[in-house]
């Protein structure tokens, strides 16, 4: 029998994978400088593609496997867990997906940059509460830690491709006030995904809210809209600010 992939095999084939230009250009791209969100945070090199092609050889790896390279100090090894978290739990029965749904949760601390957020949080999150209440977010959206917030509202996307909205814009309304520059995009961009389904929601959400909604926020929900209506949203947020 053919011994299934091990988190030290994948450890090895990213590093023959990476390059040391694409490594240092990463490091500057993530912000892991002092202070910055992805401080600390450590590059191999591997390009995105270059991993989920490694995903779909691994896509056998155990979950335990997939758990350590969650706890791996290198970003790729992340990345390719979180690949691989999204695509098992695709392929997998009810009971694998609630243990997916588990470590992930269990290790959501480690989903700890946008990219990861983004590549999984729809897949395993979103995914999973579908058909289950989704008190799950709300938590997730009043935490301190800066990903799991994102994870909260990126989550949503699943739901925003079924036609379902009404969680997006009440997570959108947990983090209006959030201090991160990246909770404001994330939750920017799902409102800009609700109104490329549906404009009534999302003009109506900023009917309410424009007026205090952070400036980055603001800006990525209308990309998609007419100049006009851009504008008076925009001015809406002007005639609010403190003179």
């Amino acid at each position: 029998m053919t011994p299934r992939p091990t988190a030290a095999a994948a450890l090895k084939r990213l590093r023959a994978l990476g390059d040391a230009d694409d490594a240092k250009f990463l490091q500057r791209f993530f912000r892991t400088g002092p202070g910055e969100y992805g401080e600390g945070d450590r590059f191999l090199g591997v390009r995105v593609p270059d991993t989920r092609r490694l995903a779909r050889e691994l896509r056998d790896m155990p979950l335990d496997q997939v758990e350590l390279l969650l706890h791996s100090p290198w970003h790729e090894a992340r990345q390719l867990a979180v690949i691989l978290l999204g695509d098992a739990y695709a392929r997998g029965t009810a009971a694998e997906r609630d243990a997916i749904f588990r470590v992930y949760l269990r290790n959501s601390a480690r989903v700890n940059n946008w990219d990861l957020v983004d590549l999984s949080a729809p897949n395993v999150v979103g995914a999973h509460l579908a058909t289950r209440p989704r008190a799950r977010l709300d938590k997730l959206a009043r935490s301190r830690n800066l990903w799991q917030r994102r994870i909260a509202i990126v989550a949503t996307q699943h739901f925003i491709r079924q036609g379902e909205f009404d969680d997006t814009l009440r997570i959108a309304r947990v983090l209006m006030h959030d201090s991160h520059d990246l909770i404001h995009k994330a939750v920017g961009w799902m409102l800009r995904e609700v109104g490329k389904r549906d404009r009534a929601p999302l003009e109506a959400f900023l009917d309410a809210h424009a007026h205090e909604m952070p400036r980055t926020m603001l800006r990525y929900s209308i990309e998609r809209l007419p100049v006009s209506d851009r504008q008076r949203y925009m001015g809406a947020r002007k005639l609010a600010a403190p003179r």
